[in-house]
């Protein structure tokens, strides 16, 4: 079987932009879906002192009952966390842009890994310049792709190191990399670490580790990255799932619906499709980020190249 050597190139517009219109002509009413969720603060921190807890309560514990409980219960809290951050780069839970910033930060201290402020700045651009190579993040870069090729070995070790592989992505893009934004964000969560470390030990620490990588890696909650945008079903190159996941994942798989119309917050993301559901009834979409997962790691067809990119669109 031939192996996928390089990415799918568009010539067309990424389509989000006109369903996004034709669903405003058609169902106006969609626009009262837009508007902010303060409440999510409310879970955001709800989730941070449960993450805390957990990792103080381990604290005289095995590191690999942490595992364990990392992998069954962290990988969801702490993945619940991005999506609550991916809120706060939309400005969805407050009115106040610097306030959305500040709750971003407080979801990251238990990421281990400082990323809200640097997520803000990327996804922003995904959503503007979709598939376009210079200026999307979500994009692996050419030569990651053809590190990791399309073996099982291969991508289990990406989606094992999954923020490693992000991190390396900046030097291709035209994106500022950093502003004082990113360094507050940086200080408060290294200083999280370092107070957890000192104050309940290296246990307590491991298991957020252990969370931050289970929750965005290795785990059937990774297979979110390959839901989002792979081409399952060329040539449709955004998907949605539809699974009991989205509880604990607060509706994130309602990806087409997002991207559609990314002022709508999660919460009204399935009232959306409910509104207008002769616009996403029609399209592809994933049933199991379970089934997903293993088809990524066990189909060949499928790879980082397995991604639709177009000309830079200005």
């Amino acid at each position: 079987m031939a192996y996928q050597k390089d990415f799918t190139y568009s010539d067309s517009p990424e389509p989000h932009k006109e369903r996004t219109r034709a669903i405003l002509k058609a169902h106006p009413e969609v626009r009262e879906l837009i508007t902010r969720t303060p409440s999510s603060g409310l879970i955001l921190i709800g989730i941070v002192l449960l993450q805390t807890t957990i990792a103080i309560l381990l604290s005289a514990q095995p590191w690999w009952l942490a595992l364990i409980i990392a992998f069954a219960v962290g990988a969801f809290a702490n993945h619940a966390l991005f999506v609550l951050i991916h809120e706060a780069t939309h400005n969805l839970i407050f009115k106040s842009r610097t306030l959305n910033k500040i709750f971003g930060i407080i979801a990251d201290f238990p990421n281990v890994l400082p990323s809200s402020i640097s997520f803000r700045t990327y996804h922003l651009k995904h959503h503007s310049h979709q598939g376009d190579y210079k200026l999307d993040a979500d994009l692996a870069s050419k030569w990651e792709a053809k590190l990791i090729g399309n073996g099982f070995l291969g991508k289990s070790l990406w989606l094992l190191f999954f923020p490693v592989f992000q991190a390396l992505r900046p030097p291709r893009l035209q994106i500022k990399f950093a502003d004082t934004w990113t360094f507050i964000n940086w200080f408060f969560v290294f200083a999280f670490d370092a107070a957890l470390i000192y104050f309940f030990g290296w246990i307590s620490f491991l298991y957020l580790v252990f969370s931050f990588f289970f929750s965005i890696g290795f785990h059937p909650l990774g297979a979110r990255w390959i839901q989002e945008h792979y081409l399952t079903y060329p040539p449709q190159e955004t998907y949605s799932y539809y699974g009991p996941l989205n509880i604990p994942a607060l509706n994130v798989g309602y990806h087409n619906e997002h991207h559609d119309f990314p002022s709508i917050p999660w919460n009204n993301l399935p009232k959306l499709k409910k509104m207008a559901p002769e616009f996403y009834d029609n399209l592809h979409f994933h049933k199991s980020w379970f089934k997903l997962w293993l088809k990524w790691l066990f189909d060949p067809k499928l790879s980082l190249f397995s991604r639709m990119v177009r000309k830079e669109n200005g």
